[in-house]
């Protein structure tokens, strides 16, 4: 590794941990620590959503994706747009309007205020396990990048560094760093995308005729995904839009209900096209240099999301291998950080607060840092356990919305307040999720676990309020 790339990564990893430090510093109480004291304009806050969403392991399974299927792969994150969009018109004006939220750190509260303590605590179980394993999925990421770009890391080793210093600087800076320094990750990366990665791959493959000339058409063709490919990204992204911990902690922190919709609004449409493309772009990229034979020790049947890593550490010279490999760092960094602090917030405020006494506000502080620091242990654990990155991200993306979208929507915008009905649903609906997935049946139709245990969790609830009412 060149001796350069490593002063210019070690230089941007320890300025992440000073921002970490100095909001450690100006943070006083929960409040700043969970939901940035409420005051986080909209682009600030839009910039940081679509961080935190898309991120380092999208980026990263994005890049999987371009060079397992093409251009067809940018369509899973047409389906955040819409739901980007469907939370800004109808979940944000129901949610910041209402007084009885405005005190609120969490989603978990939301249910406690729909229904009761019980459902509440039970809506925390799963969101803290889905967040823990969203954590993991974005160390994973960062693990596969290194170990990738670097040789002399093998990923256990990448694994270690990267929940280092994720956790350490998650730890320290609570939600103002988490926002403030996800708006300035996403312009690095942008930039880096847009001005370093894909133009100098499209050159190194020779343009576009080296793209045509080495890949079959279906690679560049928009409709080359099956039906049950949509309706699986579709009904697995949508609707965490609706339960997602990170964008309600956004929502609590945003000024006002006009300054949190153009967020979302701004969110959407850098999710799909901006980042949708150049992700998948940059993952076709790399399967053309595969094919071609450019990509030393490398084939395509090798894990396809080493294959972006690989070709960015192949072409790029020194310095510049180091601005690149910053820029999805920091893509990595905006999304571990986000899901850690959903995961704190989950287990001290909904979970743990009942058994805690805080002699003072620093006191309340040091807890909430230990807690959030033994998730990121646990975190660094699990993605000790797991291989893709897109596979861990979407089996947590499943458990929670299976779980929790059939009672929200229930209790928000059809004034369903019956908590056995919520429970029995939440329950029902992510165990079978969950279930589905580590057995890995073989499912109807192809569809993912997701669409069954949404079903189950909507019948769940239909009968037992039907029940309760009679």
């Amino acid at each position: 590794m060149y001796l350069l790339d490593l002063m210019i990564f070690i230089t941007y990893m320890a300025v992440m941990l000073g921002v970490g430090y100095y909001y450690m510093r100006k943070n006083s109480s929960q409040e700043d620590y969970y939901v940035g004291g409420r005051s986080i304009g909209s682009w600030h806050i839009g910039l940081s959503v679509v961080a935190t969403d898309v991120g380092g392991g999208f980026s990263i399974g994005l890049g999987g994706l371009g060079f397992a299927m093409g251009l067809s792969g940018s369509w899973m994150l047409f389906t955040g747009l819409i739901g980007a969009w469907l939370a800004a018109v109808f979940l944000i004006p129901r949610v910041k309007s209402d007084p009885a939220f405005s005190k609120f750190f969490t989603f978990p509260q939301i249910i406690g205020h729909l229904f009761d303590s019980k459902a509440a605590i039970v809506a925390s179980v799963i969101c803290f396990l889905g967040y823990l394993g969203f954590t993991a999925s974005q160390l994973l990421a960062g693990a596969k990048l290194a170990s990738g770009t670097f040789p002399m890391l093998d990923l256990p080793i990448a694994l270690l560094i990267m929940g280092t210093v994720a956790v350490v600087y998650t730890v320290m800076g609570g939600l103002k760093a988490v926002i403030y320094t996800d708006t300035i990750q996403w312009i690095i990366l942008m930039l880096g995308l847009m001005g370093i990665g894909i133009p100098a791959a499209y050159m190194y493959v020779g343009g576009w005729e080296g793209i045509t000339n080495t890949l079959p058409a279906e690679f560049l063709s928009f409709s080359q995904l099956t039906w049950q490919d949509a309706v699986n990204w579709g009904i697995t992204i949508v609707p965490i839009w609706f339960v997602g911990m990170t964008l309600y902690q956004r929502i609590f922190a945003a000024k006002d209900v006009k300054s949190a919709r153009k967020a979302w609004f701004i969110a959407g449409l850098f999710e799909w096209p901006i980042m949708a493309f150049m992700g998948v772009f940059l993952g076709l990229l790399s399967r053309v240099a595969v094919d071609q034979g450019a990509l030393d020790g490398f084939t395509a049947t090798m894990d396809p999301e080493l294959g972006l890593p690989v070709l960015l550490r192949q072409i790029l010279p020194a310095g510049i291998l180091g601005l690149m490999m910053s820029a999805y760092f920091s893509a990595v960094l905006s999304t571990a950080d986000s899901c850690l602090m959903a995961a704190s917030g989950n287990l001290v405020t909904d979970l743990l607060a009942k058994f805690f006494t805080f002699k003072s506000h620093s006191h309340e502080l040091r807890l909430i840092q230990g807690v959030t620091f033994g998730i990121g242990v646990l975190a660094v654990l699990l993605a000790w356990q797991m291989t893709e990155v897109l596979t861990l991200m979407l089996y947590s993306y499943g458990f929670m919305v299976s779980g929790l979208l059939v009672p929200v929507v229930a209790g928000l915008f059809f004034g369903q307040k019956n908590p056995q009905a919520a429970i029995g649903a939440m329950i029902s609906g992510g165990s079978t999720t969950a279930g589905l997935s580590f057995f890995k049946v073989d499912l109807p139709f192809g569809l993912d676990p997701n669409f069954y245990g949404i079903i189950v969790s909507l019948i769940v609830f239909c009968t037992l309020n039907k029940v309760s009412n009679k």
